[in-house]
């Protein structure tokens, strides 16, 4: 697998996390993969063969080959049909908000083709450039022209959300949102109905999945002896807490998902962040 990552021009740095790319044989690529929650929306192009997802058992769809993955708070399955060649974009979870005018709710637990969002006729001319493009620089360099224009200076993102998301990220995920809003609790509806349309789930959700990638991260990093021992450097209660949250967003056990061939691409995307 050859997987890079590359950051986003000083302009998008706010709400776009990175560019990433991903290359893998056809005979290796073939391989049915586990996919688990990041808390971030993405916006990928298949450049190269078609990628399954699986909804329910054996049954399944092909991805749009142009598309944006909402939210997941559940892992699921992809199985490439051959040659794996996609360039996608990572949002930070409030940054996706600011090019749509959809509600970002909307986009939960599947892949929306982008001409849904944007239009036809400017989908199709943006996959177009993509896919045309002689390299990597130079389908940053499109992609970033796209979302520069598109980006709406008077478009906001709410203050309570974004401090939210800030201590999240700052603690891990491990702030109560009791403690974000420093008691006064007349403003967690608020906070909530706000998370809903801006960012797509819950803010104890996405505290989950922040402290989760915390864990993901220090187990495949190996800087932690014991499951115990990531369990509190990660602010889990204790480790029962720690594999009942890895279990509900990995479906499977800390010491499997090491061995698992299932996860290797998820372990990849942790590894090197």
């Amino acid at each position: 697998m050859n997987y890079q990552t590359f950051q986003p021009h000083a302009d998008l740095s706010a709400f776009i996390q990175c560019y990433w790319t991903l290359e893998v044989p056809a005979a290796y690529g073939a391989e049915k993969q586990r996919i688990i929650p990041d808390g971030c929306i993405e916006m990928a192009f298949i450049l190269g063969d078609d990628i399954k997802r699986f909804t329910a058992g054996d049954d399944f769809l092909l991805q749009p080959r142009a598309m944006v993955l909402g939210q997941t708070i559940e892992p699921f399955y992809i199985q490439p049909t051959g040659y794996v060649n996609t360039f996608a974009v990572r949002f930070y979870p409030y940054g996706f908000a600011n090019f749509v005018n959809v509600p970002i709710k909307n986009l939960a637990n599947k892949e929306t083709p982008i001409a849904q969002l944007f239009g036809e006729v400017i989908a199709v001319e943006l996959e177009r450039k993509i896919i045309a493009a002689k390299d990597t620089k130079q389908r940053i360099e499109r992609i970033e022209a796209f979302f520069l224009d598109k980006l709406n200076e008077k478009s906001t993102i709410d203050h309570i959300v974004t401090t939210t998301i800030d201590t999240l990220l700052a603690t891990n995920g491990s702030s109560s949102i009791r403690s974000i809003l420093k008691g006064d609790l007349s403003k967690r509806r608020q906070l909530e109905r706000q998370f809903v349309k801006q960012i797509g789930i819950s803010p104890k959700q996405l505290g989950k999945v922040i402290r989760l990638q915390t864990a993901l991260k220090l187990l495949l990093n190996k800087k932690e002896g014991t499951l115990t021992q990531i369990a509190y450097k990660s602010e889990y209660y204790d480790q029962n807490h720690f594999i009942k949250d890895f279990r509900e967003f990995t479906g499977t056990t800390p010491k499997e998902f090491l061995t698992d061939d299932q996860l290797a691409l998820s372990s990849l995307f942790y590894a090197k962040g």
